[in-house]
C-alpha cells in the first residue's frame, strides 16, 4: 500500500508566519489535488513547547541563524514558531484535512529539535510514524510539504532508512533557502540517498 505524508503545512511556515517559506502557500492547491489520489494520508505537525531549545529567544545574546549545542547535536537557532496551541502551529485553513488518517506531532521535547516526521534529531525520540505505517501495510511513501531543505528532507531520509520506497513530490514542496542553492542541494542529497524524485503530474 502507498501513503501520502504531508509535512508541516502550518501557518508559521507560510507567508505571514514566524518562519515563512517563500511561496509556501503555492503548494497547497497541489497537495489538495494529490490527496484525491491517495486512500491513506497522514500529516506531521511541528508542535513546540514555548521553552524549546531551538528558539533563539531562549538563548540570551544569540540570534536566529546562529548555532548552539543542543543535547549533543549542533542546532541552528530559529525564531519562535509552531508553539503548541498557537495560531501559528495550526494547519493552513485551505489545506484539506477530512481524509487524514492520523497526525504525528514532533518537536515536543524542549531539549532536542525534530525535523523528521519519524525521529528527533538525535534519534532518541520516535514519533511512532514508522511503526504505524508498517502496521497498516504501507510500503511506499510519497512526501510533500515544508520545508524541502529541513523537515521534508529529513523525513525523506528517515523514510528510506526505515525501509520504505520513498518518493519526494518535487512540485509540492518549497525550501527555506537560508543559503542560495539549498533547495537544489537538498534534492540532490535525497536522490543520492535513494529517494525517487517525481512531479505530482506523474502520480
Amino acid at each position: 500500500m502507498k501513503a501520502l505524508i504531508i509535512v508541516d503545512v502550518q501557518n508559521d511556515f507560510l507567508p505571514g508566519g514566524a518562519l515563512a517559506v517563500k511561496d509556501g502557500n503555492l503548494i497547497i492547491p497541489i497537495i489538495n489535488k494529490l490527496q484525491k489520489k491517495f486512500a491513506f494520508i497522514v500529516a506531521t505537525q511541528d508542535w513546540h513547547p514555548g521553552n524549546h531549545g531551538s528558539f533563539a529567544a531562549n538563548h540570551p545574546g544569540l540570534e536566529a541563524g546562529e548555532f548552539v549545542q543542543l543535547n549533543g547535536v549542533k542546532q541552528i537557532l530559529w525564531p519562535i514558531h509552531c508553539v503548541q496551541e498557537s495560531k501559528g502551529a495550526e494547519f493552513h485553513p485551505e489545506l484539506e484535512r477530512k481524509n487524514w488518517t492520523k497526525i504525528f506531532q514532533k518537536g515536543t521535547n524542549p531539549l532536542v529539535d525534530s525535523y523528521s516526521g519519524f525521529f528527533d534529531n538525535n534519534k532518541n525520540g520516535d514519533t511512532g510514524l514508522s511503526d504505524f505505517l508498517k502496521s497498516e501495510g504501507v510500503r511506499e511513501i510519497y512526501i510533500c510539504g515544508l520545508a524541502a531543505d529541513y523537515c521534508v528532507k529529513f523525513t525523506v531520509l528517515d523514510g528510506i532508512d526505515e525501509g520504505f520506497t520513498t518518493y519526494l513530490i518535487t512540485d509540492a514542496t518549497k525550501a527555506v533557502n537560508l543559503k542560495e542553492g539549498d533547495f537544489q542541494k537538498a534534492l540532490e542529497d535525497m536522490e543520492d540517498n535513494g529517494a525517487i524524485l517525481i512531479d505530482s503530474s506523474s502520480i
